[in-house]
């Protein structure tokens, strides 16, 4: 059963008219409220506030990194393992084809249900899951093949063991080594990207996000906790934090914003695969066109070239 939030409760209702018009083959009554769902559609989601996108980050319907495998790869083979201490859940890692395209894709699993949710220890990856990213990317190296990394999490793991086990220093040793690694990274941001535990994935040559997704330091209930030591300032925090894909891409903080279908991905999965698809092969056959000198110049440019000072 399809899950709607507050402010969709109108599209909601017409979706029910529409099962009910079809039910008794009504076939005008279809045509009617279909007509009257994209007008509300459009409506709806023409005008959307950074706290309402950041409800749509987070739908527990959104796809995830692996629905995006199952959706986009084929011939998926999974790597587990960093090699020194397990495998982590929380991060996958496929080699596959998408589109005759050999892949080395790597994402961030939140996980369905709380059995598997517990099981991928809600998104958050513990230090073993950034090294076994890091393998997979320096295989990718050695074989020639590019590498799609898929961000969803609402952070890394802060609990006691990751941090006794490194888990500042995997991230580190993650943005020090993809930064000159010898084949084309792209980085793309399909759900919630939270503070080191999305930029651990983040450096390549292109970052981009959904157009529903959220990038932060820090959840807005971390922000409004710290700041004004008041749950209910969430959306102020939400506003005031920037982290929408259309805030970070007009700070020059990410690449491009991807289209996903404007009532979201959850709602039409395939259509966001799509779109993903393409944008992460037009990217490749950029990079493709560059000397490998000049991709690393442009990757160590665009991480450079981050941030504002004055002096």
């Amino acid at each position: 059963m399809a899950t709607y939030l507050d402010f969709e409760s109108k599209i909601e209702k017409i979706q029910e008219e529409i099962v009910s018009a079809h039910a008794i083959a009504n076939l005008d009554a279809v045509t009617k409220h279909q007509n009257e769902l994209e007008k509300e559609v459009q409506k709806t989601f023409g005008s959307l506030s950074d706290f309402q996108k950041l409800q749509l980050a987070r739908h527990p319907d959104r796809p995830y990194s692996l629905d995006y495998i199952r959706l986009l790869m084929d011939d998926a083979y999974e790597i587990h393992g960093d090699r020194a201490f397990r495998d982590d859940p929380a991060i996958l890692c496929y080699i596959g084809w998408i589109k005759g395209q050999k892949t080395m894709l790597i994402g961030e699993q939140k996980g369905r249900g709380v059995k598997n949710k517990i099981k991928r220890n809600f998104g958050m990856p513990n230090p073993e899951g950034y090294r076994k990213a890091l393998r997979a990317v320096k295989m990718a190296e050695k074989f020639d093949i590019p590498v799609l990394m898929l961000i969803d999490t609402p952070g890394a793991y802060p609990g006691l063991g990751a941090e006794e086990r490194g888990q500042s220093e995997a991230i580190a040793r993650n943005l020090f080594e993809f930064v000159s690694v010898k084949v084309p990274m792209v980085s793309i941001v399909i759900g919630e990207g939270g503070s080191g535990g999305a930029l651990a994935i983040g450096v390549a040559d292109k970052l981009a996000m959904m157009r529903y997704s959220v990038f932060a330091v820090i959840s807005p209930e971390g922000c409004s906790a710290i700041l004004w030591n008041d749950p209910t300032k969430v959306e102020a925090a939400t506003k005031a934090l920037k982290i929408t894909a259309e805030d970070l891409l007009s700070h020059g903080l990410i690449d491009d914003v991807i289209n996903e279908p404007l009532i979201g991905a959850h709602r039409d999965k395939q259509t966001a695969a799509d779109v993903l698809k393409d944008y992460f092969l037009q990217s490749v056959k950029d990079l493709r066109e560059l000397s490998e000198d000049e991709m690393l110049d442009q990757r160590y440019k665009r991480l450079t070239s981050v941030g504002a000072y004055s002096e």
